[in-house]
């Protein structure tokens, strides 16, 4: 059975690049078709935001449960919060970044309304993105074993077995 890598600091940075590359581009590509970008709305910033409080608590209490008070978790159940965790990374990584892509190209336009509201409420869904990109990060150590640092530093990875 093959022990599953925490996610890499490259592959967290390449999400939020490329996700941030295609939000900036958005705005350019729309008006070269003739359309105008949608305004992000309040919407996606509270259901980012839902998300990454629900995966902190989570978190939070699996690290609570794991290492401090030495529970025990079934298998099941471990790679079920791994999956939760690293979809989250994923999610967290591309809506984060493209919302903060569409932020950054109308940060010219901050002086009109539609500017500013684009700004704002992508700027505030983008930064709930980011947070729920840290609180999956912030589950997948909490599911790391403990002991599994004196592994690790011998084989040279870091491994979740949850």
């Amino acid at each position: 059975m093959r022990n599953v890598r925490r996610s890499s600091p490259l592959r967290v940075a390449a999400l939020l690049g490329v996700a941030i590359i295609v939000g900036a581009m958005l705005r350019p590509l729309t008006e070269r078709l003739g359309g105008t970008v949608p305004v992000p709305g309040w919407t996606a910033a509270t259901v980012l935001s839902v998300a990454a409080a629900t995966i902190g608590l989570l978190a939070r209490n699996t690290w609570l449960s794991l290492h401090r008070r030495r529970e025990r978790m079934t298998s099941d159940h471990g790679m079920k919060m791994l999956a939760t965790a690293k979809a989250s990374v994923v999610v967290g990584g591309l809506f984060g970044g493209f919302y903060i892509g569409i932020a950054a190209a109308f940060v010219r336009s901050f002086a009109y309304e539609s500017g500013r509201d684009r700004v704002l409420q992508g700027g505030v869904a983008g930064l709930a993105g980011v947070a729920l990109l840290v609180a999956a990060l912030l589950l997948e150590r909490a599911l790391q074993l403990p002991g599994d640092d004196d592994e690790d530093t011998a084989k040279g990875t870091a491994s979740t077995p949850a």
